[in-house]
C-alpha cells in the first residue's frame, strides 16, 4: 500500500512546473510517495525517480505496483552523482530534488557532480527544482548552486 503523502510534499510537489506528457527525474527517491504523486500530474508522461538506498528503492517500487505497470513510473538504485541516462534514453523536462545533501550544500563536491549529470539528463531548456525556497526553488544550471 502507497504511503499517505506529507503536507510538505504535497506543496512542493503542487508547485512543480507540471502538465502531462512531461519527463520528470526525481532525484532521491525515498520511498517514492513523491514520485507517485507526480507521476499522477504527468499522465502519459514518465519518471524516474532515484536513491542511492536500496532499501528506499525496495519501498518505492513495493509501493508503486500500479504506476510501474502503466509504464509511467520506473526507479534507479544510483547516487546522483554516478546518474547517466541508458543509451537510447530521452532526456528529461524537469529534474527535482527534496532533503538531497549533494543539491543542499552539505556536499561541496558532489553537489558539482551532480550538477553536471543533472545537465546531460535534461532537455536544453531543462529545469531543476530543490526544497528550501517557499516551497521550492529553481537552480540555474548555468550558475549551478550558491555557496
Amino acid at each position: 500500500m502507497a504511503a499517505a503523502i506529507s503536507e510538505r510534499i504535497s506543496a512542493f510537489v503542487e508547485a512543480l512546473p507540471l502538465k502531462p506528457g512531461l519527463r520528470v527525474l526525481e532525484i532521491g527517491c525515498g520511498p517514492g510517495v513523491a514520485a507517485r504523486a507526480v507521476a499522477r500530474r504527468v499522465g502519459h508522461g514518465f519518471v524516474l525517480a532515484i536513491d542511492r538506498s536500496e532499501k528506499a528503492i525496495r519501498l518505492a517500487r513495493a509501493g508503486s505496483g500500479e504506476e510501474i505497470a502503466s509504464g509511467c513510473l520506473d526507479f534507479g538504485c544510483v547516487a546522483i552523482e554516478d546518474f547517466a541516462l541508458r543509451p537510447g534514453d530521452a532526456l528529461f523536462d524537469v529534474a527535482y530534488a527534496m532533503r538531497v545533501g549533494a543539491l543542499d550544500g552539505r556536499h561541496p563536491e558532489a553537489g558539482r557532480a551532480a550538477l553536471a549529470r543533472i545537465k546531460a539528463a535534461l532537455k536544453p531548456h531543462g529545469r531543476l527544482f530543490i526544497d528550501g525556497g517557499d516551497p521550492l526553488r529553481e537552480i540555474d544550471l548555468v550558475r549551478g548552486l550558491p555557496s
